[in-house]
């Protein structure tokens, strides 16, 4: 020990007398029964209801962030439903009577239109619409048949009367008869796992694994029919040989198409339908005047379904690079009938 001074333990208690500490100990007792007794303050409850509060905040702003969110999401697309959700503004109460149809919401059903439309992924539509990606998911899947159901009536047949009565100015002179426009629209898709449908959905033409789809319009660019799909390996002519298209047609129609399907014309002459199309050309020949002035005119009316297909483009999920994923490729036969649908609802392609 260094330090001069020295530091021994003290205990408080053995200082005190007998009658202090008999004293503190009755005080303490006292303070003790009056806070059980006393039902004001009580710090722990106290605790634990704040805790709960907070909670119960956080859950409350978080509804309601959610709900702000939906609303304007709603609100957007009834203001610009051309560009959410592919349908014009004075046609929007169109989505009103397909909630009537098919007793689904009217958010679920601009959520499925707004993933045709702009292809949005789930993740962005969990976010818009405040519902978790699985069943944003569960919910595109299960919807787009049923609304597929109700605006496939928009794609109609018109009779030739009709058609007739709604014939531009280019048609009139040299072919009103024509009553509709075809040509093939071909769709990228996921590369298949297995080796035999990644074979028959491969497109020579595309360089990609596609599927294929035969598009009718009249010639005012009305779609009056669409196919089911097809693997991009099948031919024009395959596809137009088992669509079932030539059913909808009456004898003595007259249809207007690409050379690709050349080789169909004796079949369809066998139907009592004609078929109007650019002469193809032979290597080494030369073509006269006057087929040159005929290939340049019904290339430019055969313009008209390339313009359809251009509409139907603008639906980013049906985009050339669009990439449709598998699990969406069962339905993408829905998909392109609520499309087609849709744009039969919008302004005519020719004023």
């Amino acid at each position: 020990m260094t330090s001069p001074f020295i530091i021994t333990e003290c205990d408080e208690r053995s200082s005190l007398s007998g009658q202090v500490v008999n004293v503190r100990k009755k005080i303490n007792f006292l303070n003790k029964e009056e806070s059980d007794n006393d039902s004001t303050y009580l710090p722990s409850v106290v605790a634990s209801s704040s805790s709960i509060t907070s909670d119960s905040d956080i859950e409350t702003n978080i509804v309601r962030q959610k709900t702000r969110c939906l609303k304007n999401m709603l609100y957007l697309i009834s203001k610009i439903p051309l560009m959410y959700v592919g349908i014009p503004e004075d046609c929007y109460f169109i989505i009103k009577q397909i909630s009537k149809q098919t007793k689904i919401p009217i958010e679920h059903i601009l959520l499925c239109l707004k993933k045709i439309r702009l292809n949005s992924t789930f993740s962005e539509l969990e976010d818009n619409f405040s519902i978790s990606l699985s069943y944003g998911s569960k919910l595109f899947l299960k919807n787009i048949p049923k609304i597929a159901n109700v605006l496939r009536s928009f794609i109609v047949k018109l009779n030739k009367q009709s058609t007739l009565n709604t014939l531009p100015i280019a048609f009139r002179q040299n072919y009103y008869n024509v009553s509709c426009i075809l040509d093939c629209l071909e769709i990228d898709i996921k590369k298949p796992s297995k080796a035999l449908h990644q074979a028959l959905t491969w497109s020579d033409y595309k360089k990609e694994n596609t599927v294929k789809y035969l598009v009718s319009c009249t010639p005012n660019g009305l779609i009056n029919f669409v196919s089911s799909g097809f693997g991009g390996r099948a031919s024009d002519i395959i596809v137009l040989e088992n669509c079932k298209f030539l059913e909808t047609l009456e004898p003595g129609t007259v249809v207007l198409a690409d050379r690709g399907l050349k080789h169909v014309e004796q079949m369809l002459a066998e139907e009592g339908i004609k078929l109007l199309r650019p002469p193809s050309v032979t290597t080494g020949s030369k073509l006269s005047k006057d087929v040159v002035r005929q290939t340049k005119v019904r290339a430019s009316l055969r313009i008209h379904v390339e313009r359809v297909i251009r509409r139907i483009r603008e639906f980013h999920m049906l985009k050339q690079h669009a990439v449709v994923n598998a699990k969406i490729l069962r339905d993408l036969d829905h998909c392109i009938v609520i499309a087609c649908g849709l744009i039969n609802l919008q302004d005519s392609l020719i004023k």
